[in-house]
């Protein structure tokens, strides 16, 4: 069997572990190996290689964070990856890119964001391993999803394909068209950043819904996990993706926009958890576009979505005819609802300040 040969790299006896399919991750596929022989657990991985091209720059980073982390904080829980028999950080065979990490015991991740704790110590987490990367190179990172964040890229993507898209769907979605081209601020506001010298480049993990936080059996967050997309970027990423994943009770797939909310609550534990470990980090520049972070990653997934949409389901794909307009159409929604809450949002982060 393929996974026989990996473990076998990893120098685990095939006929003593047992394998089965672990999480709800859309992108890499993943496993759990367990033994009745051993008291260890692991979470074994093939990297995708369709959106990760070059795999061997997220072991290269990963590597030189634990290497830093365990130098200058050895105190703080990092998963660093099993080594194979090869003192490789990745196995790598005819079948793909594969690795393994320890399961970490009494621990458990979510789905979904359905309490203020939740939201909280995920952004404390999140932040916490931004904030002791401070003095990290960060240029020393390598690109693993080239202009993942860019929203210049994505909104240039945008008009493209409201040029040589779908002409029938490119007329369907003209309200949406419309609204989001009248929401360009955003886009002037990144260019902004960019050239912005109160603005730093950070270590930012890019991928901050709720599952990729571990919780210890006391509820608290123990670590964040799944660091394939981490790399140089700003502090809007992280923040703002959390505010995308967790501010409203239903996701991107709901298709009832009376169901999407912003709910304050929720938005005051992410500036509670964040500012918690990163107030003093951030400059005054930066704190002063906490808010802005929401708008700049909702709109660009919604711009994502729709762009998508008007070519044909090239990137997400659909399980239904209209599903990337749809989640499109919810994102706005979003959108909408966070910038109709923007000065109470903003007095929220005031207050923390």
């Amino acid at each position: 069997m393929m996974l026989d040969r990996v473990l076998e790299a990893y120098n685990f006896d095939p006929a003593k572990y047992i394998i089965k399919p672990f999480g709800n991750g859309l992108i890499n596929h993943t496993w759990k190996i367990s033994s009745d022989h051993s008291n260890d657990v692991y979470i074994l991985q093939r990297i995708n290689t369709n959106v990760f091209k070059q795999p061997e720059n997220i072991a290269a980073n990963i590597k030189n964070i634990a290497d830093y982390l365990q130098k200058k904080n050895p105190e703080y829980l990092f998963i660093a990856p099993v080594k194979t028999v090869a003192r490789t950080e990745m196995h790598q065979d005819e079948e793909g890119y594969f690795r393994v990490f320890p399961f970490l015991k009494n621990s458990y991740s979510i789905d979904v964001v359905n309490t203020y704790a939740h939201a909280f110590e995920a952004a404390n987490q999140f932040a916490l391993f931004t904030s002791l990367l401070s003095n990290f190179n960060v240029r020393s990172l390598k690109i693993t999803i080239p202009d993942f964040h860019n929203l210049s890229l994505r909104f240039s993507q945008f008009g493209k394909a409201l040029k040589n898209g779908n002409k029938e769907r490119i007329e369907k979605a003209q309200t949406d068209i419309k609204y989001l081209l009248d929401q360009t601020f955003i886009v002037e506001v990144f260019e902004a950043i960019k050239v912005n010298p109160g603005f730093k480049l950070r270590v930012m993990h890019h991928d901050t819904k709720i599952s990729n936080v571990l919780f210890n059996a006391e509820n608290k967050g123990a670590c964040v996990i799944d660091l394939d997309t981490v790399m140089p970027g700003y502090f809007i990423s992280d923040v703002g993706d959390m505010m995308r994943t967790y501010l409203s009770p239903v996701t991107e797939e709901e298709s009832d926009f009376d169901k999407i909310k912003v709910r304050d609550e929720y938005f005051k534990a992410i500036a509670d958890g964040y500012l918690n470990k990163m107030r003093d980090k951030l400059s005054e520049t930066e704190k002063a576009h906490f808010v802005y972070a929401g708008k700049f990653l909702i709109y660009m997934q919604a711009i994502r979505f729709l762009t998508d949409y008007l070519n044909n389901d090239a990137y997400y794909g659909s399980k239904y005819e209209g599903h990337n307009l749809m989640r499109a159409k919810n994102q706005i929604v979003l959108l909408q609802r966070f910038i109709e809450k923007e000065q109470v949002l903003n007095r929220i982060v005031r207050d923390i300040y």
